[in-house]
């Protein structure tokens, strides 16, 4: 089994998969950067061999070099930084990727303690941080070689020039490296401030009907409000660690450049090198300012990226929520429940028999969930277990139990698709859809729609009414056909006629298939063949919807109220 990522290993994992573009880049631009410290060298032999001696030959000649320097470092710094540029692109590309895959990971665990804007900042924003890595590498590999080639050319023209930018460089990449460790540090607390406010605005969003109907817009912008200024501190402690750190690293190249003039003067005024040689040493000093500055924008960004590493490796090394790896058995639609405990479930006992349709009443929407979390595999119990067909459910695939023991969601989301293409899946029989539109009372939906089943629903179904989205998405289970269908209060947002409906559709189509119906609806416990009620997290009482209203009065208050 493969170690968890960590923050190195996915920085280290970006860098080695596209190493071929990063140093075909890294050589281009590395060309790039000797051909610009090749310039002052150049003008200062055009100085020496063709201007000062007047010789209109060898002019030509200079000039005809200078312009096929320029030519070919164009052109070089052109290609390499598009070589750079993809392998940013991709490796963000496939960092976004990763971070799909484990979040829609059939074991799930990703999304636990995080609001779903963190889970898209760290897709987006850290993603393109780590990408960034490859656009300052190879520029500051180049540097190197820049760096290497003008201080070489400055100890032709003198030795102590070129011996003080050869000896400065190593303490100035240091210096580099102490300054991005804060940074680093802020880097990191501004990425999570500013995924958390992303977080807390795609909630209000989402929930933005509710937060109007409970008049609560004041407390919710009180709350955004909150998480913005602090997502705006940390971005500007940020802010000042990477301005200090350039600031400092541009104060000392300065100082370092301003030697190098002042030397390159006293030796020109000594007369120990040339006029041609001082044109080159000054040129060459303030060449030295581009490599030198390329360690802070190095040093600032992969601190940066750093951090954004870490954020990712935390996310794709989020433990699984649920276990298990074998293979369903066939399917026979037995559902036996045993001392669940999980949430407010304190030791919940339920058996369902092959073909029967059994409700699950409670009035704690906490038990509901708890259960529904349960059979779905979004999370394993704390205690008990939960048998499909004599087997425990922690230990199957919960992909492979999806096929058998299917839970539809209250709030199943719609697609930007066709009618049918949100209610018929891969391979789904067309009988069985068709029965399914029927059961679910789609059919009328269908008629009124502008183009019938091909019409094409708006983002998340929001063509449609709320009830129209939940017989839709009704359908959609139904027509799946699993041997064992949980469905969680299907109808709550349509009239009382078309409950009546549904719920015989839904007796007619589930007949001689497993069904749990975990609702309040009047219309739907009574089309069961038996309601448990769940209080305190147990099953207090069971039998038909009749039997419990005629002798239970928590009953009558919960299903009537």
């Amino acid at each position: 089994m493969p170690p968890p990522p960590t923050g190195g290993s996915v920085l280290r994992g970006a860098v080695s998969r596209h190493r071929r573009r990063l140093g075909l880049g890294a050589l281009l631009v590395a060309a790039h950067q000797a051909g610009e410290a090749a310039v002052p060298v150049v003008v200062g032999q055009l100085i020496d061999r063709a201007v000062r001696p007047h010789d209109l030959g060898a002019l030509g000649t200079w000039v005809a070099v200078l312009a096929a320097l320029f030519a070919t470092f164009s052109l070089s710094y052109r290609f390499g930084a598009r070589f750079a540029e993809r392998a940013a692109e991709l490796t963000a590309h496939e960092i976004r990727l990763a971070v799909a895959g484990r979040v829609i990971a059939p074991h799930g665990g990703a999304e636990r303690g995080r609001l779903a804007g963190e889970t898209v900042n760290i897709a987006t924003d850290d993603a393109e941080r780590v990408g960034d890595i490859h656009r300052v590498l190879p520029f500051t590999l180049a540097a190197v070689v820049g760096l290497l080639v003008g201080g070489f050319a400055l100890l032709r023209a003198s030795v102590p020039l070129g011996l003080l930018v050869l000896l400065a460089a190593p303490p100035l990449l240091y210096l580099a490296y102490l300054l991005s460790r804060p940074l680093e540090r802020r880097s990191e607390a501004q990425q999570d401030r500013a995924a958390h406010a992303s977080g807390v605005a795609a909630d209000l969003v989402a929930g933005l009907r509710v937060l109007k109907g409970l008049r609560a817009e004041p407390a919710a912008v009180a709350r955004y409000r909150r998480t913005s200024r602090q997502s705006l501190a940390a971005t500007l402690h940020a802010a000042r660690a990477q301005a200090g750190q350039e600031g400092t690293m541009f104060a000392v190249t300065g100082l370092l450049l301003a030697a190098v003039a002042l030397v390159g003067g006293r030796l020109a005024l000594a007369g120990d090198i040339t006029v041609g040689q001082l044109v080159t040493a000054v040129g060459l000093a303030q060449y030295l300012l581009g490599p030198l500055s390329m360690f802070s924008w190095f040093a600032a960004a992969f601190a940066q990226a750093r951090a954004s590493a870490g954020r990712v490796a935390a996310l794709l090394a989020s433990p699984a929520a649920v276990t298990g790896a074998a293979a369903p058995a066939a399917a026979g639609g037995a559902l036996r429940v045993r001392g669940l405990a999980a949430g407010p479930l304190r030791g919940l006992d339920l058996d369902v028999a092959p073909g029967e349709c059994v409700a699950v009443a409670t009035a704690d929407p906490a038990c509901a969930s708890a259960l529904l979390a349960c059979l779905a595999r979004e999370r394993d119990p704390d205690a008990g277990t939960v048998l499909l067909d004599g087997a425990p459910l922690d230990t199957l695939d919960p992909v492979a139990t999806r096929r058998h023991l299917l839970v539809a969601a209250h709030d199943a989301a719609l697609f930007e698709e066709s009618l049918t293409a949100n209610i018929a899946g891969a391979g789904a029989d067309p009988d069985a859809v068709d029965r399914a539109v029927r059961a679910a009372g789609v059919d009328d939906i269908r008629a009124h729609l502008p183009e019938g089943a091909a019409t094409v629903l708006a983002e998340r179904g929001r063509s449609l009414s709320g009830g129209q989205r939940q017989r839709v998405a009704l359908a959609r289970a139904l027509a799946a056909a699993p041997p064992v269908l949980v469905l969680h209060d299907p109808t709550t947002a349509v009239d009382t006629v078309t409950e009546s409906r549904i719920a015989d559709g839904l007796r007619s189509v589930r007949a001689g298939r497993t069904t749990v119906l975990v609702a309040t609806s009047p219309a739907l416990l009574a089309a069961a063949d038996r309601v448990v009620l769940v209080a305190d997290g147990v099953a207090v009482d069971s039998g038909t919807h009749a039997a419990l209203v005629a002798r239970r009065p928590d009953y009558l208050t919960l299903v009537f109220s």
